[in-house]
């Protein structure tokens, strides 16, 4: 996925260039390359689904321990509640406590990329990790190790990503080298534990989740509240002070937001008990 990714993300680049030389979705120039080599990440995922899907022999959802489900909606919008909630409460008592300040002028262009991001990014990226990749180790009825495993994958695959500005100028090997440069950010060894440590929770809680229920509506539901809240507030706010490893560089590195991230995982566990014993 990752070699896929790279060959494909000068291709995504040139064409944003292309299109915005014509006017055509002019906002594409604001993003340097390391953002469309993320996305070239989430393509390769994408193409990659179908030829593994054949290749394991998957015919339906319960090959992969999934089953459809009744209550998707109510699972979406509460896993998306239940992840936004908790994340926005948070960057209120960072604003009230002056860790974070409100920014005087706030791009409200850039929250439309923000939101088709939070649409789109979930439902990939959870339809490959939890829904693919869980799904095929689940096969070996080792739950707790699968659920690790896929989790461990979720944060590697996150942590590939190069400084800003690194590939000033694209060349077809710009995505090889985004994934070299990439591994600078460990010279900053508790930046890396905190920021790990995180992703590494995020992709259990949502393994756990989808075991739960069989489906993949409350973990995509948690993903894109988690995207959108943390994008949303880092444009409507500005750190003012590094409090690692308490607080990283965003909502979702460092204890403080871990511990905000268990908060969630508390909440949708009590709720889905709750579904499970036919209360709600």
């Amino acid at each position: 996925m990752v070699v896929l990714g790279a060959l494909l993300a000068p291709i995504l680049f040139w064409a944003a260039q292309w299109l915005t030389a014509h006017d055509i979705f002019p906002f594409l120039a604001r993003f340097d390359f390391e953002t469309f080599f993320h996305r070239a990440l989430l393509l390769a995922a994408v193409l990659l689904i179908w030829p593994l899907f054949r290749a394991i022999k998957v015919r339906q959802l319960s090959d992969l321990d999934l089953q459809p489900n009744p209550r998707r909606w109510r699972h979406l919008f509460g896993g998306f509640l239940s992840a936004i909630v908790p994340l926005f409460c948070c960057g209120l008592i960072l604003v009230t406590t002056q860790v974070y300040s409100i920014r005087l002028h706030i791009a409200w262009s850039t929250l439309g990329a923000i939101l088709l991001t939070a649409v789109v990014v979930p439902a990939i990226e959870e339809s490959f990790f939890r829904g693919l990749v869980l799904g095929i180790l689940l096969r070996s009825r080792r739950q707790y190790l699968s659920i690790g495993i896929t989790s461990a994958l979720f944060a590697i695959v996150h942590f590939l990503k190069a400084p800003e500005r690194t590939s000033a100028i694209v060349t077809w090997t710009s995505g090889f080298r985004s994934v070299a440069h990439s591994f600078a950010q460990f010279s900053e060894p508790m930046l890396v534990l905190t920021g790990f440590t995180t992703l590494f929770l995020i992709g259990w809680i949502l393994g756990d989740t989808r075991v739960r229920t069989r489906s993949l509506w409350v973990s995509i539901g948690l993903h894109a509240g988690w995207i959108l809240g943390n994008g949303v507030f880092n444009k409507i706010a500005r750190r003012q002070i590094m409090l690692l490893p308490w607080l990283g560089k965003n909502l979702l590195i460092g204890i403080i937001p871990l511990g905000v991230i268990c908060l969630t995982w508390i909440i949708v566990r009590l709720w889905l008990g709750r579904q499970r014993d036919g209360k709600t």
